[in-house]
């Protein structure tokens, strides 16, 4: 039977202004949250920027959406110096005052893997040096560091981070500094936590020792320095979500409707294999969660939610239950929730049978490029390169061609490379492909096009079998 001691220690403090008073100019902090908007420590934030302090190096996983109480207010406030991030711009996002203050050379940045990110965090919180990862091997993220061979395979060394502070946000929180996660809301915090000399959390509740279950503890005491009563809430019925052009939208080759982008997803849905872990990337990969239905198919988002299901009716959804590109969606029988360490461990570890990706370009030996183009300040590779070097099938959906006009199938990328040789198939509005040992192998075109028609638009060499088929006529059957 146990003893009850007395608990003197209490690290609740009266409001987002003193916990980060001692903020000074030059601090590292981790800011956690997801996305454009999700889960931001938002009070904490807004507290920062009226303190005011300078030349400060934020690592997150991006600065949020303009305009709102993200980490984005800290560069909209000038209070930045270096940025550490997996995002500092996204497709179809106006350009923002730190993509601005990056190109003006007045915010240095740093662009890191969210897997590599999370992984040198929990290694610093470890007390652990540096970490090897097979990440971003051949790409221009690993110029200038060791590469060492373990059983023949490269690994590239990456440096542990440890930060002055860490700014979190958590559901609920007691005096000794234990904290409560909902949903898919764990993600960056856990790690973040544990690289900080101060880890600081703003939480919805605060209760008494004892009123969070052990067992649902996601981030121990001993980690958290300070908690706060969180004092903003944001609308989560209004929360800025990553633009996304219209399901049904489709381009026009030759004067004739290529497959929507409803389609594109559709057909590859039809490449996923039952009683398998998949991963589906932001943007277009995102669509086919909605033509899986009841198969299967158990769904893995890079934030920590493992079999989630389709998207989330407009006026029925929580708030802490979204996929990694920030739409809201549903649970299903089985669904997990976890922390991004976690998620990114299942990702490189070989356990994701498929991953589906968009790409700004794929070239013939298998390269892809999805990160970054000239027109952006720095880039946005999120989860992409950690997902890419482990999953044993790498599938890309996306145009056939740029807004521009120029073929997205290429001999040799000239944007910077995600991963080198791991495109297994490509589902264009066009076309179907299929490496077969060093070349793409042309499989299937859109009904009303022809093969020299499709070839005419492709950049690469394809191969052409005896028998071409139909791309409509693989879901328009089931």
């Amino acid at each position: 039977m146990g003893t009850t001691v007395g608990r003197s220690m209490d690290k609740i403090v009266a409001s987002p202004a003193e916990a980060v008073a001692d903020v000074v100019d030059g601090s590292s902090v981790a800011i956690a949250g997801f996305g454009l908007a999700h889960r931001f420590p938002s009070s904490l934030i807004m507290a920062l920027a009226d303190l005011g302090s300078k030349d400060l190096t934020v690592y997150c996983n991006g600065l949020g959406q303009p305009g709102h109480p993200t980490a984005h207010l800290l560069a909209e406030n000038h209070q930045l110096g270096k940025l550490v991030a997996s995002f500092s711009a996204r497709p179809g996002v106006r350009e923002s005052e730190a993509e601005t203050q990056i190109t003006a050379g007045q915010l240095e940045f740093e662009v890191v893997p969210q897997g590599t990110l999370v992984e040198r965090m929990r290694a610093g919180g470890a007390g652990l040096a540096a970490i090897y990862t097979p990440t971003a091997v051949g790409t221009p993220l690993a110029e200038g560091k060791e590469v060492r061979y373990f059983d023949g395979k490269p690994y590239v060394l990456e440096l542990a981070i440890t930060t002055d502070f860490a700014f979190l946000r958590g559901y609920r929180g007691d005096r000794l500094g234990n904290i409560q996660m909902r949903g898919g809301s764990r993600n960056f915090n856990v790690s973040f936590a544990k690289a900080a000399r101060v880890a600081i959390a703003e939480v919805e509740e605060i209760v008494e020792p004892g009123e969070i279950p052990p067992d649902l503890v996601d981030i121990p005491g001993a980690f958290v320095g300070r908690v706060v009563q969180s004092t903003y809430t944001m609308d989560t019925r209004s929360l800025p979500m990553r633009p996304n052009r219209a399901a049904t939208s489709a381009r026009s080759y030759n004067d004739k409707p290529a497959l929507a982008r409803n389609e594109i997803a559709r057909r590859a849905a039809l490449l996923l294999e039952d009683r398998t872990y998949v991963n589906l990337g932001a943007g277009l990969p995102n669509l086919i969660t909605n033509h899986l239905g009841d198969r299967e198919v158990v769904l893995h988002a890079e934030n920590g939610i493992l079999d989630y299901g389709s998207f989330a009716e407009e006026d029925d959804f929580d708030p802490d239950v979204h996929d990694a590109g920030g739409w809201f969606v549903t649970t299903r029988p089985g669904t997990s929730f976890f922390e991004s360490v976690t998620s990114f461990e299942i990702a490189r570890s070989g356990r994701l049978s498929a991953v589906v990706l968009g790409a700004y370009q794929v070239a013939a030996n298998g390269d892809f490029a999805n990160w970054a183009t000239p027109e952006m300040a720095g880039g946005g590779i999120g989860g992409a390169m950690d997902l890419a070097v482990g999953a044993k099938r790498v599938i890309i959906t996306m145009e056939h061609c740029d807004s521009s006009g120029r073929p997205k199938l290429v001999e040799r990328c000239t944007y910077p490379i995600t991963a080198v040789g791991v495109v297994d198939t490509v589902v264009t509005d066009l076309a179907l492909l299929r490496r077969v040992g060093s070349t793409f192998r042309l499989e299937e075109v859109a009904r009303g096009f022809g093969v020299d028609e499709v070839l005419a638009l492709t950049g690469m060499h394809v191969e052409v079998p005896p028998q071409v088929r139909v791309m409509q006529d693989a879901f328009e059957s089931t």
